[in-house]
């Protein structure tokens, strides 16, 4: 195995330029895990945040959560995962590497109606979208929502999950031309500062049942203008800079408001909670209800170009590596 298997680590914090290729011998798995050969390995905006040190993680470190092959061993005590099966895994680091030795109540099951490609481009972003959109909140048909960045990551997947379900979602984009490519029931963009009044109007006055906001500090007022009385507020990102502190009064004079910070951990902490996800987003995938919009796919020998053009705004819809 150890002239087979390689991987991309990180030595020193840095560039691009600091994730180096190297062989390695993974091993056999331990008790409780599973070793899987991959076939796709999802390129995500955190691991920039690794590799320069930004996010804390001792030192080499492989870089990546998110990815999807075959199992090829499985340790003792592993019983209902089997060499062959198709699998994924989006928890913890270790992903830039054409093996991989993760816990096996970390591993989703894979369908035949999704590729492996697909999974590792869409786990993480997609399984955020699946408790965003069925656990926090129990939206009927006819609710109105409000999706800031609506043709990012997680927001082009949230949008047509929620129209699934009947909602009624106003979108917001950072520019008419990404709004432009958001099928929703209200595509809007421009400045925030006007947003909650856009909002109001279109929902005569009444705001918006939940509002999801992976953006932060520049969004967060707008989202508590247009929410309804005893509305949700749901901040799961700060793409723009952490959120200001929150006065419980305001959440009382504003309509008796609701506000959570949610992380998609404690929704999958749980290998069965962990399953039911992943199948609600597979499903969803296989019915063709979300996509994983594979805009670009680079080598992992060549994961640096990858972080380049990632940083450098060049890419479009998911990234993945193939090792």
């Amino acid at each position: 195995m150890s002239g087979d298997a390689w991987r991309m680590i990180v030595r020193a914090h840095g560039g691009p330029e600091a994730i180096e290729r190297e062989s390695f011998d993974p091993g056999a798995p331990g008790e409780g895990e599973v070793l899987i050969a991959q076939d796709a390995v999802g390129l995500n905006f955190i691991d920039t945040y690794y590799r320069t040190g930004l996010y804390p993680a001792p030192l080499p470190l492989t870089l990546g959560s998110e990815g999807a092959g075959h199992i090829v061993a499985v340790g003792a005590g592993v019983t209902d995962l089997a060499v062959g099966d198709k699998v994924g895994c989006a928890a913890g680091l270790g992903a830039y590497a054409t093996h991989r030795i993760v816990p096996a109540d970390r591993v989703v099951h894979i369908p035949e109606s999704v590729t492996t490609a697909d999974a590792a481009a869409m786990m993480l972003k997609g399984m955020t979208a699946c408790y965003l959109a069925e656990d926090m909140i129990d939206l009927l048909p006819g609710d109105v929502a409000l999706v800031h960045a609506a043709a990012g990551g997680v927001g082009s997947v949230l949008v047509p999950w929620l129209r699934d379900k009947g909602v009624v979602v106003i979108a917001h984009s950072g520019s008419a031309e990404k709004a432009a490519r958001v099928d929703a029931d209200h595509s809007l963009s421009g400045p925030l500062d006007g947003l909650a009044a856009q909002v109001r109007d279109l929902t005569g006055g009444a705001g918006v049942a939940v509002a999801y906001d992976g953006v932060g500090k520049d969004s967060w007022a707008a989202s508590l203008a247009s929410l309804r009385r005893r509305g949700l507020l749901v901040s799961y990102g700060n793409a723009s800079g952490a959120v200001p502190p929150i006065s419980l009064l305001d959440l009382s004079r504003n309509g008796s408001l609701y506000v959570s910070r949610p992380t998609l951990f404690d929704y999958v902490a749980t290998a069965e909670d962990l399953a039911n996800t992943a199948e609600r987003l597979f499903d969803r995938m296989a019915r063709g209800i979300v996509s994983a919009r594979i805009g670009q796919s680079f080598a992992l020998a060549d994961a640096a170009d990858a972080h380049r053009a990632l940083e450098g705004r060049q890419t479009t819809g998911s990234t993945i590596l193939i090792p």
